[in-house]
């Protein structure tokens, strides 16, 4: 048993993961701006990677916030004063940091091993410290959510989303949080009209089939994560609701 008792903190932070992502991607889905949440992340990526690239990991953290704060800046611009082509133009956003990104790197003998970090993650290795952040941002959403005005919620949603999503790509990768944000609101919330908190439970059980997967298998964290989350969320589609009781 004690063999097995290591993925408690990777397990752990795959709880504070759901309970920060997955109520902040309903509400993308609800805005209909879903590649809002893949650029912030991207560029809070390209924090990161740009930190990296002046050997000064000690500012990963707060350039990879900074970063992510200018892409929440641009996205509320686009938001507010872009009509019909918003999504085009927030596509774009993302493709510029990801072309951006790509120059950082050229000139680091490490640097795809770099980005591929900052893309898949390594959640099987978090460690204690790890999951500082990762609490700070699920205390952050949720008391985002029991905020009683309808109007702060509005206001506060995209810096939230900011620090949340920026805990999260340096815990687990830009693609794990990407299909957190999106996966189990979507089938969940979205095509089954179930509450947020179920969402939370079928996301956490994909990352948990995702890291056991890449444990036992020895597989990548993040592909995995992201393939078990996806696939779980699917199946649960195809769930139908109970049929009334007859009175």
């Amino acid at each position: 048993m004690n063999d097995w008792a290591w993925l408690g903190v990777p397990i752990l932070a795959s709880l504070l993961l759901t309970l920060a992502l997955v109520p902040l991607g309903n509400q993308v889905l609800q805005r209909g701006v879903v590649f809002a949440d893949l650029a912030i992340a991207k560029w809070a990526a390209l924090g990161s990677l740009a930190a990296s690239s002046l050997a000064q990991p000690a500012l990963a953290a707060p350039a990879s916030l900074a970063f992510a704060l200018l892409a929440v800046a641009a996205v509320h611009l686009i938001m507010t004063y872009v009509g019909q082509q918003r999504e085009a133009m927030i596509g774009l956003l993302y493709v510029l940091a990801a072309s951006m990104a790509a120059l950082v790197i050229s000139r680091d003998p490490h640097g795809a091993q770099a980005l591929s970090a900052v893309l898949n993650g390594d959640l099987l290795w978090t460690t204690g410290p790890d999951l500082l952040p990762l609490g700070a941002a699920a205390i952050a959403v949720l008391a985002w959510t029991a905020a009683p005005s309808g109007t702060l919620r509005q206001r506060l949603f995209l810096p939230v989303f900011a620090l949340a999503v920026t805990a999260s790509v340096a815990a687990a990768g830009v693609y794990v949080v990407f299909a957190s944000l999106i996966a189990a609101p979507l089938a969940l919330c979205q095509l089954r009209k179930r509450p947020v908190w179920l969402a939370v439970l079928v996301c956490w059980c994909g990352y948990g089939a995702g890291l056991l997967c890449s444990a036992l298998g020895d597989w990548p964290t993040g592909p995995s994560v992201v393939l078990a989350i996806i696939g779980v969320s699917l199946i649960t589609v195809g769930f139908k609701s109970p049929a009334p009781a007859l009175a």
